[in-house]
C-alpha cells in the first residue's frame, strides 16, 4: 500500500491523476499541496494548502513512496516572466528537494516536449532548467516526461492552445511528424502512475510524448 505525493492537482495533469490515484487500491495514502483546493474528497487524500515561500511551515510533510510533479502556469496567469519561473521553477525544484532529503524514493516530473536549456524559447528553456536541476537531486529513481500539446477540458479558455490541438491532429497525418500528436491529459496521468508501478527507470530518464501513449496502454 503506497502513499503518493501530489503537486499540481488542480490543473489538467493534475487533476486527472488525482481520479486515478484515488480509484487505484494499491494507493492507501494521497498527499495534495498546492495554493489552493483540488475539491476532491476521499478517505484517501489529506491536503495541505500551503505557501510555497515557506518551506520551513510545509517541507518535513513530504514524505511518502513518490512524488507526482504537474506544478505550472501560463505567462498571463502569473504575470509575467518572473512570476512564472517563480512558480514553474523555484517552486517545484523547492519542492521535489524537500521531498528528496526527506527520503522519497521516486520523483515523477511534468516538463515539456522540446525542454531544453539552451532554447530561445522562454518557456522551454525554463523548462530545460528545471529537467537538469531535477535530474541531479538524490532521487532512487527520476522520470521526466515530456508531452506535446495537451488534450481536455480546461476551466479557462486557452484559444491558442485549442487552434495547436487541431493543428497538431492534422500534421501528424504527414510521416514523421507523429511524434507531435496532441496527448489527452489522462494518457499523461495513467503513464505517469505505469512508470511508477513498473519501476523501468533505473536512475534518472526523459520520456518523450510519442512513447507515453504505450505506457499508459492507449
Amino acid at each position: 500500500m503506497k502513499t503518493a505525493i501530489l503537486l499540481g492537482s488542480t490543473g489538467l495533469v493534475g487533476s486527472e491523476l488525482l481520479k486515478i490515484l484515488i480509484a487505484d487500491p494499491d494507493f492507501e495514502k494521497i498527499l495534495l499541496f498546492g495554493r489552493r483546493t483540488a475539491g476532491f474528497y476521499s478517505d484517501k487524500v489529506t491536503e495541505y494548502l500551503i505557501d510555497f515561500d515557506k518551506p520551513e511551515l510545509w517541507s518535513k510533510k513530504v514524505k511518502g513512496d513518490v512524488v507526482f510533479s504537474a506544478f505550472g502556469t501560463t505567462i498571463k496567469k502569473a504575470g509575467g516572466k518572473v512570476n512564472q519561473f517563480k512558480i514553474d521553477y523555484t517552486y517545484q525544484y523547492s519542492f521535489a528537494n524537500a521531498a528528496a532529503k526527506n527520503g522519497v524514493p521516486f520523483l515523477v516530473l511534468v516538463s515539456s516536449m522540446g525542454a531544453s536549456e539552451n532554447s530561445s524559447n522562454f518557456y522551454l528553456s525554463m523548462k530545460g532548467k528545471l529537467d537538469a536541476d531535477i535530474e541531479v537531486l538524490p532521487f532512487s529513481k527520476t522520470a521526466i516526461i515530456r508531452p506535446g500539446i495537451l488534450d481536455g477540458k480546461r476551466k479557462e479558455k486557452r484559444i491558442l492552445e485549442k487552434a495547436g490541438i487541431e493543428i497538431g491532429k492534422l500534421i501528424t497525418m504527414l510521416p514523421g511528424l507523429k511524434k507531435y500528436k496532441p496527448i489527452p491529459a489522462e494518457v499523461v496521468a495513467l503513464s505517469m502512475v505505469n512508470i511508477f508501478k513498473t519501476g523501468f527507470v533505473e536512475k534518472a530518464k526523459i520520456v518523450e510524448s510519442s512513447h507515453l501513449f504505450k505506457i499508459a496502454g492507449k
